[in-house]
């Protein structure tokens, strides 16, 4: 079976698996991890979430199943993912102080990183534990900043689905090994058998930090392959709108000398709502975006020019930096 063929069964079974799953867990979610709104909240009435759990299973399950004796290269990825799950799902049904929290995140980001084959860099003529040690901020900062955007019914789904279907083509086409490709088939799958679960004004169930925490692992690992492979600028373009939108609202809380590791609702998408503007509106504009980075990174890997690569990153952050402003103005 070909590569194409393998993906496409791969993506499937994920989103059924998921989605069966989902359903299963349904009343169990209701009876123990019920999410109550607050001042806080995007949502209106109790929910259950912890519905990441069947995300992640699925990912994990059907990436193993399809890519079979070559699995162990992928088992310190994979462990930290089931970990850092567990943190989150006990956090969901009963916080953890924001310390604990953070540092068993960045032992499982760091046995991800630390793990990498020591011939794999980015920037080769950087000394290697400079580039991990810069891998393991960037990499805690990502699986956080995933956690924080999850705050929209649709949000990750807006966000994970076309991330991981241009890691899939761009994969196809060469830019990636068959791990990440599958890795990602199996992710988007996932989401998409989660989306009917969490549609907006109707939603029946959340990710939960169980879902966004391994998910934001994941899926920075599959970024990571990109940026090992030389694809850098295209690793930054997928994943910038939630890249600029997290960071600067990070910068702005800071600035402000606000408690900035508390939860809050003055992330660009959420004053959105604030503003006027609907959650399918919202997360309907950020999927249109994504695929709009989607395309110029695929344009990055095609042109491999490093002059064309300044221009489409700039390109894409105009791009965002107007979706950003708009979110911020009350909706005409």
């Amino acid at each position: 079976m070909g590569t194409n063929l393998v993906a496409l069964f791969v993506f499937m079974s994920a989103a059924v698996g998921c989605a069966v799953l989902t359903w299963v867990l349904m009343p169990l979610l209701a009876r123990y991890a019920l999410a109550r709104p607050n001042a806080r909240s995007s949502h209106k009435i109790p929910t259950p979430q912890g519905a990441g759990i069947a995300v992640i299973a699925a990912t994990l399950v059907v990436t193993t199943l399809a890519l079979g004796t070559t699995t162990p290269a992928l088992l310190p990825l994979f462990a930290a993912a089931i970990i850092i799950a567990i943190v989150g799902a006990i956090d969901d049904i009963r916080p953890i102080p924001v310390l604990p929290r953070f540092a068993l995140q960045a032992l499982c980001v760091g046995a991800v990183v630390l793990t990498l084959p020591a011939d794999q860099q980015i920037i080769p003529v950087l000394p290697l534990w400079f580039e991990r040690a810069a891998l393991l901020i960037g990499g805690l900062w990502f699986v956080n900043l995933v956690n924080f955007m999850d705050g929209l019914d649709w949000m990750t789904v807006a966000e994970g689905l076309p991330v991981t279907a241009a890691l899939v083509v761009f994969g196809l086409l060469g830019a990636l090994t068959l791990s990440p490709i599958l890795l990602a088939a199996a992710l988007g799958g996932a989401l998409l058998g989660f989306a009917p679960f969490n549609r907006p004004g109707s939603a029946k169930v959340f990710l939960g930090d169980v879902g966004s925490l391994p998910i934001g692992l994941l899926l920075g690992w599959c970024l990571l392959q990109l940026a090992l492979q030389g694809h850098v600028t295209a690793a930054l373009l997928l994943p910038l709108y939630y890249l600029a939108d997290s960071t600067l609202t990070l910068l702005r809380r800071m600035l402000r000398r606000e408690p900035f590791w508390l939860a809050h609702r003055s992330h660009f998408y959420q004053r959105a709502t604030d503003n006027g503007f609907s959650v399918r509106e919202v997360t309907s504009l950020v999927f249109l975006t994504n695929l709009a980075l989607a395309l110029l990174a695929g344009l990055s890997i095609a042109l491999k020019s490093i002059a064309a690569d300044g221009v489409l990153l700039a390109v894409g952050a105009t791009v965002v930096a107007a979706l950003l402003m708009r979110f911020a103005r009350r909706k005409a």
